[in-house]
């Protein structure tokens, strides 16, 4: 589990999350995001690939307006043989709860993982991914300055 406060009202924070071009501020520089339960969550973390680094046929699962968002999920490249089939997706869930009109709690639950070779590497890189996730909304809320997730190395 990871959280963040984040410095801005509610409604700002799950915009961020939930309107294709505000993920593409702070997360992925490519989302379809179609906020409705069943509708699409992918990321696209190289403009323009569709076959590597995104989380293409991940949908949502659940959604309360202002309050939790929950999807399927893929892992990077890395992972793909391992927890990229579809029986064998991930759920995120993030939760929303506003601290006061001007802040708001996020925490990210990522589940499913198994208990098996190699799922041990995937945690792990996942947990630091995530808390980069936070820390890019933040900044990308609080000051206009958002750092996109698993760009590849140049």
């Amino acid at each position: 589990m990871k959280e963040i406060t984040i410095n801005v009202p509610l409604n700002f924070v799950w915009y961020a999350w939930t309107i294709s071009e505000r993920v593409s501020e702070w997360f992925a520089p490519e989302s379809i995001v179609e906020p409705e339960e069943g509708g699409a969550y992918e990321l696209y973390f190289i403009p323009g690939n569709r076959t590597g680094m995104n989380t293409k046929g991940c949908k949502i699962i659940k959604l309360i307006n202002e309050q939790e968002l929950q999807c399927t999920w893929k892992g990077p490249d890395q992972f793909d043989t391992l927890m990229n089939n579809e029986n064998d997706l991930t759920t995120v869930k993030v939760n929303f709860t506003p601290i006061n009109e001007n802040s708001t709690k996020v925490v990210i639950l990522h589940t499913g993982f198994k208990d098996r070779d190699g799922w041990i590497e995937a945690i792990n890189w996942h947990e630091m991914a995530w808390s980069g996730v936070l820390e890019s909304l933040k900044s990308a809320l609080e000051k206009g300055e958002g750092q996109l997730c698993c760009q590849p190395l140049k």
